[in-house]
């Protein structure tokens, strides 16, 4: 049964590159998402669960919650399950359901399955970045290159390779920024109805998220000018501060002091102090105020791991992946220049996202492994804009349109047959006047055609 769900899921993927890519670049798109597909089952078999690597934990963690929401189905009934019902589901509450829905139909553990979702959700990501991409100007090249480079992304690519999360989240919070820029440039209902389930999806995926991606929405159907919008974006940053800051209680039961209450986790010194203890963990002098050193903690959340960091094996392969991280950010410099020209709304939304949430992510900032696997959406976002500067730099040649000879065509210039015969005293009133005026190709001026021949 699970092999039967594995060829179900890549026969869905089948069907959605088909619907998704047009006849000329059907082909490539196949064979791009067909192998990141395989390839994720392969590091599946040989990697993650072969012993050969070590590294994981929240994907055996997700593994055992799903056979607990298995169990309590027996006992239960059928339903999606929640933290109210199994407190330690915490926040992972759509993954764990869908990991369980498979492991039921399997009749017990299935995580090659289990990983087949997970790799369906990253090959959708991929696909909404080259829509993504298109979007925001990007030439129709550039935009499948980077579907391409995406698509074996080497963070991407490792954990969208067993029963993690981070797909689910990063596929989300990318297509909420793309339904975000698509109604900032024209409102669409479909577009909006689809919004809400997938905040709410998103919600119990990872709840902080809703708002890293709820500040840039609101802000898509705002119609400023250019100067207006500067104005507006420094109004929302000043009233976003207070409430990443505050600790009161005005925000009792409701969503948003859960979300306080996972950020004061993160920052505690006690949460910090612990996964600093793993082999990449790293230790700030901040006197145990998650405010203090921010510098240094952005420093180390945009670009670690550093070429002399020392740890585990997955930690050196992570450094080839940054040396690439490196080239985008650099990438997305030019293209932010270049879209704040064509469409500095698309940009403001796209920085709405990145900006606050890197600042929240670099008040956590204790373990260089950690930061590698939860700045993946922000990667993504960035790369949209690499996108834009790719375009810029290379011409399409997928859309160019086709050369025309260098010389111009060749006139001649004829007499239109009579339709009748003359009768006695009518004449023809030509003149080189009147045949040095004539502009329209194929117009009779005084009895003169101009005829354009190839």
């Amino acid at each position: 049964m699970e092999y039967l769900i594995v060829v179900a899921i890549a026969l869905v993927l089948f069907l959605v590159v088909h619907a998704s890519f047009d006849g000329h670049l059907l082909g490539k798109a196949l064979w791009i998402l067909g192998l990141a597909f395989a390839a994720r089952l392969a590091v599946h078999a040989v990697v993650m669960r072969s012993g050969v690597l070590a590294y994981g934990g929240d994907n055996y963690v997700y593994e055992t919650k799903a056979l607990q929401i298995v169990e309590y189905w027996d006992r239960y009934g059928f339903q999606f399950v929640t933290s109210e019902q199994i407190p330690d589901l915490y926040s992972a509450a759509l993954p764990c359901n869908l990991f369980a829905l498979i492991v039921y139909l399997c009749g017990g553990p299935a995580s090659l399955a289990c990983t087949a979702l997970v790799a369906f959700v990253a090959c959708g990501l991929v696909i909404v970045m080259y829509r993504f991409a298109l979007l925001l100007g990007a030439g129709e090249r550039s935009a499948f290159r980077l579907l391409a480079v995406m698509a074996f992304f080497p963070a991407l690519l490792l954990h969208t390779s067993d029963m993690f999360k981070d797909g689910f989240s990063a596929f989300l919070a990318v297509t909420c920024l793309f339904l975000a820029v698509s109604n900032a440039r024209s409102i669409s209902v479909p577009k909006l109805l689809l919004l809400g389930p997938l905040l709410w999806t998103l919600w119990n995926v990872r709840p902080y998220m809703v708002f890293m991606c709820g500040l840039p929405i609101l802000f898509a159907f705002t119609r400023l000018q250019r100067a207006q919008l500067l104005c507006f974006l420094a109004f929302l940053i000043a009233m976003l501060v207070p409430v990443m800051l505050s600790s009161e209680v005005m925000f009792e039961d409701t969503p948003i002091a859960e979300v306080q209450e996972q950020l004061e986790r993160g920052q505690s010194e006690t949460f910090r102090q612990a996964n600093a203890e793993g082999g990449s963990g790293v230790v700030f002098q901040d006197e145990g105020n998650a405010w203090s050193a921010l510098p240094s903690k952005l420093f180390y959340t945009l670009f670690s791991p550093f070429p002399w960091t020392e740890g585990s094996t997955v930690l050196q392969l992570a450094k080839v992946e940054t040396l690439f991280w490196y080239y985008f950010l650099y990438l997305a410099v030019r293209g932010a220049g270049l879209l704040w020209r064509r469409n500095p709304r698309a940009l403001l939304i796209l920085l709405l996202f990145v900006v606050p949430g890197t600042i929240a992510y670099a008040t956590t900032m204790s373990n260089i492994g950690l930061i590698f696997r939860q700045r993946i959406p922000i990667v993504m976002v960035v790369s949209l804009l690499s996108a834009v500067a790719w375009g810029a730099a290379s011409p399409d040649r997928l859309t160019r349109p086709p050369a025309t000879r260098a010389e111009g065509p060749r006139t001649r210039w004829t007499r239109p047959r009579p339709a009748t015969a003359r009768g006695p005293g009518v004449t023809p009133q030509t003149s080189q006047t009147s045949q040095t005026s004539c502009r329209a190709v194929g117009q009779p001026v005084d009895g003169v055609v101009a005829r354009t021949e190839p």
